[in-house]
């Protein structure tokens, strides 16, 4: 006589938490929805009413500042290169999604990881989360973004931010805890306080390890943009994902090499950040 283990009722249990949240605290994920669109939608406004030129010229020159001449004029070629493949509209979508979900990634992201990095208790807790996280496929974000705040840019972002999050918390805490411990001892025989510690010791010396984190931050969330594009996000992934559907392999290949191209952007501009605050 077999006698069979009853299944575990996950996902009955996942899809039970997923409809008390959107029946009971609907007001509160649609006036979070109206407020990312919003502004969502007012950036991209302003950076598309602005003539390609000059955009393409304010980053050029961010490039040259932090880089030299050779990343801005590298800058350039490329995204006038978007421009001529008549994908800048689909480009400054993506630039503005990546560039709200970094910010919103990195403001609950940088908080979690000095707690996790000041605390044995957190950091024992927020650890596993992150391994679980990490291991996670990505198009499992897009489950529950769906009820929550409907097809569309918003829960794109949501996704974006959940999936790209990890590295911002985990590289602050590693940097954080590298902190020579003989400086440490000496801020504390000065009579440091905790924050006095934290602002002046810490943050700073862990700066250039916290913004390897942001740009990894910012990588994962242009490696979403293709997937969210499958729940309504626009931009260079609704490019791709249209040639897809369509079975049209050059565009696909267009929108692709226009999101190297943004990825060497971003991943350049932030890399000289990191380099500048480390000298200064």
């Amino acid at each position: 006589m077999s006698y069979e283990i009853p299944k575990f009722p996950l996902g009955d249990i996942i899809e039970a938490g997923i409809n008390f949240f959107t029946e009971h605290f609907s007001f509160v994920t649609q006036a979070i929805s109206n407020f990312t669109e919003s502004g969502y939608d007012g950036v991209v406004e302003f950076l598309t009413t602005l003539p390609p030129s000059v955009v393409v010229l304010v980053i050029t020159a961010i490039a040259i500042y932090l880089g030299g001449l050779k990343l801005g004029l590298f800058i350039e070629v490329g995204l006038a290169f978007c421009y001529n493949l008549g994908l800048w509209f689909p480009t400054i979508q993506t630039l503005t999604l990546v560039i709200i979900a970094t910010f919103v990634a990195v403001s609950l992201g940088l908080p979690l990881g000095v707690l996790g990095a000041l605390s044995k208790v957190f950091y024992r807790i927020i650890m596993p989360v992150l391994d679980f996280m990490q291991t996670m496929p990505a198009f499992v974000y897009l489950i529950p973004a769906i009820p929550f705040f409907g097809l569309g840019v918003v829960s794109a972002m949501f996704s974006t931010v959940i999936f790209s999050m990890p590295p911002a918390i985990r590289l602050t805490i590693l940097g954080i805890r590298e902190v020579p411990v003989d400086l440490i001892e000496a801020a504390d025989a000065f009579g440091s306080t905790r924050m006095q510690k934290l602002f002046k010791l810490q943050l700073p010396v862990a700066t250039t390890t916290i913004m390897a984190g942001i740009n990894q931050t910012i990588m994962l969330a242009l490696s979403m943009v293709v997937i969210a594009a499958m729940i309504g996000a626009q931009g260079l992934g609704g490019v791709v994902w249209k040639a897809i559907q369509r079975l049209e392999p050059g565009l696909g290949f267009e929108g692709g090499v226009a999101v190297v191209i943004l990825a060497m952007v971003l991943d350049r501009i932030t890399q000289r950040i990191g380099e500048k605050t480390k000298t200064s």
